[in-house]
């Protein structure tokens, strides 16, 4: 095979993910809470679908349209044929996906958009940072860096949730609470009589946080309303913009930059993010 024919097959798979549904198979369901649904999805092949940690892709289901979805699982597992995503049901699509079950096949399009900077963040020290269903896209390079832990410095996770009830992912936040070479600190808004923790909203754990200045990067995913004040508190403690990390996930529309639905001043969040710093957004905190 000549390298030209090569490169051509590599442009038509490129073309048929992006514009052209692959066919996938749902493998694995769990209800994660009344409105949170998990779903594992199989591709035909191993190379069928390549993501980066930060990248969302296009579900479908025909005869009821599609929606932009944040992959949920990280690329370093050996399983390479599947993704993973988490699920919110707020509207007729998510209420069909959360109709179907193990065996149901959907139309899946992408990866899209600019993932996060693993490699810049190789050598530094990680906080973590995750407001409610925000763990979902960040759980991907939470998981991608304690897959490659030699490759990072210090690791800190926060997370925040409005009440216990409403964790994602417990058992592996609970693996990641015992890991002896990452600092984990969570909180909820409202306990029930059961919470022994934190009670506060996520930015009361961050003015106990110590960390280095110059070489640590905060990562951030959660509801809008939660940036200005994580981003304030991060401020406080002389973290430079360029370092603070942001996800704009929520902005997703057609995942091309075509329905100018996620445009922010000169940016398209869906081509030149979802994943920004804090340095290229500035300014523009409202539209966050």
């Amino acid at each position: 095979m000549t390298a030209a024919t090569t490169c051509s097959h590599k442009d038509k798979a490129v073309k048929e993910t992006v514009y052209v549904p692959l066919k996938g198979t749902i493998v694995a369901t769990r209800q994660m809470t009344d409105m949170e649904k998990y779903f594992e999805i199989e591709f035909p092949r191993d190379d069928s679908f390549v993501y980066q940690p930060g990248q969302f892709a296009m579900f479908s289901i025909f005869g009821i349209g599609e929606a932009p979805i944040s992959i949920s699982s990280t690329p370093t597992k050996a399983k390479k044929r599947s993704i993973e995503v988490v699920v919110r049901k707020v509207g007729m699509f998510t209420a069909a996906m959360h109709a179907l079950d193990v065996g149901a096949t959907i139309g899946v399009r992408g990866p899209y958009g600019t993932p996060f900077p693993v490699d810049e963040l190789k050598g530094n020290d990680v906080l973590f940072i995750a407001g409610g269903l925000g763990l979902v896209p960040l759980r991907s390079l939470v998981n991608f860096v304690i897959d490659r832990r030699r490759d990072y410095g210090d690791v800190k996770i926060l997370l925040g949730c409005k009440n216990p009830r409403e964790f994602l992912f417990a058992e592996e936040i609970e693996r990641w609470g015992k890991m002896s070479d990452v600092s984990f600190a969570c909180t909820v808004d409202r306990a029930d009589p059961d919470w022994k923790g934190n009670v506060g909203v996520i930015t009361t754990l961050i003015p106990g946080v110590s960390f280095d200045v110059k070489k640590t990067y905060a990562v951030v995913v959660g509801p809008p309303v939660m940036y200005k004040f994580v981003i304030r508190e991060l401020k406080a403690k002389q973290l430079p913009d360029r370092q603070i990390i942001l996800s704009l996930e929520r902005r997703m529309k057609c995942g091309l930059g075509k329905c100018g639905h996620c445009q922010m001043n000169h940016y398209y969040c869906c081509k030149d993010g979802p994943t920004f710093t804090y340095e290229q957004v500035k300014g523009a905190e409202e539209s966050l």
